[in-house]
């Protein structure tokens, strides 16, 4: 008959011996990575450890000791990686800058780009972040946007990534792989949707109501309430104002803001038509001079992953292993690449925190391609 508690006694002297034997072959990695600082080498080799996979796969009995020999052989390695990673950074060995650091943004007499019409949300974040002593104009796309920052013809552009209710703003994601920019900073906005009409109209004079689609969204269940409104997609809020006040048509609304009303000459034809009291828009402002302010606490990349089992956990690993505090993560496809995906993570620290270096050069060296978008 088996002893449970011999069971257990048998198990905590094989998990001492396994501690041991890993403490051991952790010191023999860092003599490893001493070599390497030495000569240059990479720490990584993924053919030599694709092959010593293999082997020590081999080694174990049965389908089910192979397939976990070889998930436990490829933590330790990773383990080890980590370690030599550290090591680096101990010994001084730095990466190249990728981002220059200052003691403070310049924000006026600069150049401003929105997208979108005066009254826009994107207007008001930028009102919110930038003094006074700015110059401004618009733009009609995103693209647009990062194009006049990207040809130097502005300073910084200011872009909606996010919103509480409706989710990210996928676009933006695409362009800030596509661009050489970077995100010097971010700004909340709760945007206070109103439905907006021609002074002579009435919420029964109603047929179409038309906004970005992102506040359709927002609004979904006030406009659930009124099946018999069509709905149309605009590029912006304001702009679908402005275009209510062009076309004259009472049968025709708006949702966009008090102010993008008051600047159009509309009249508020119902209120508080967001059911989430707490929605929110997060606007990134971008720039083409890659630089952080020496007290940014948040940092912004994205990543490629070869498309093999575990990839993508490897990756977190670097910023969970280095006490590093994730705050999203999204993945977007890449184009002519079936079945491959992007990821974007955001993590707290700076680019002069050891840990953030240690992770960052992990992640660098193991992903296919690796870009840090922002310290802000």
């Amino acid at each position: 008959m088996i002893d449970l508690q011999e069971c257990r006694d048998e198990i905590d002297v094989i998990d001492s011996e396994i501690i041991r034997l890993f403490e051991k072959r952790m010191k023999v990695c860092e003599d490893v990575a001493e070599y390497k600082i030495r000569t240059g080498k990479k720490v990584l080799d993924p053919e030599r450890e694709r092959k010593k996979l293999e082997v020590l796969r081999e080694k174990a009995h049965g389908e089910f000791n192979r397939l976990g020999a070889q998930e436990l052989f490829q933590q330790i390695m990773a383990i080890s990686r980590k370690r030599q990673y550290q090591l680096l950074n101990e010994h001084g060995v730095e990466d190249d800058e990728k981002l220059e650091m200052v003691d403070h943004l310049p924000l006026e007499n600069v150049t401003v780009v929105f997208q979108g019409v005066e009254g826009a949300y994107s207007y008001a974040a930028m009102r919110e972040y930038f003094s006074d002593e700015i110059r401004s104009f618009h733009v009609k796309t995103w693209r647009d946007a990062m194009e006049e920052v990207a040809e130097g013809r502005a300073d910084y552009a200011v872009l909606p990534i996010e919103n509480s209710t409706a989710g990210i703003v996928a676009g933006i994601y695409d362009l800030l792989a596509e661009y050489d920019l970077s995100i010097v900073g971010e700004q909340i906005i709760r945007p206070e949707h109103v439905l907006l009409g021609m002074p002579d109209a009435s919420l029964e004079d109603i047929t179409c109501v038309c906004s970005h689609p992102q506040a359709l969204a927002q609004c979904g269940k006030y406009l659930e309430a009124h099946p018999g409104w069509k709905t149309r997609e605009m590029e912006n809020t304001a702009g679908s104002a402005k275009q209510v006040k062009e076309d004259g048509d009472k049968t025709q609304a708006a949702i966009a803001s008090r102010q993008a009303g008051e600047l159009y000459g509309l009249m508020i034809l119902a209120e508080n038509i967001c059911y989430n009291g707490q929605n929110a828009t997060r606007f990134i402002i971008v720039s083409k001079k890659p630089i952080y302010v020496k007290d940014a606490h948040k940092i912004s990349i994205f990543f490629e992953l070869p498309h093999e089992s575990g990839t993508l956990y490897n990756m977190l690993s670097h910023i969970i292993y280095n006490g590093l505090n994730m705050t999203k993560i999204e993945s977007r496809p890449i184009a002519g690449r079936t079945w491959e995906y992007r990821f974007f993570v955001d993590f707290e620290g700076n680019l002069k925190d050891s840990a953030v270096k240690n992770a960052l050069r992990g992640i660098e060296a193991e992903a296919n391609r690796m870009r840090i978008l922002g310290n802000y």
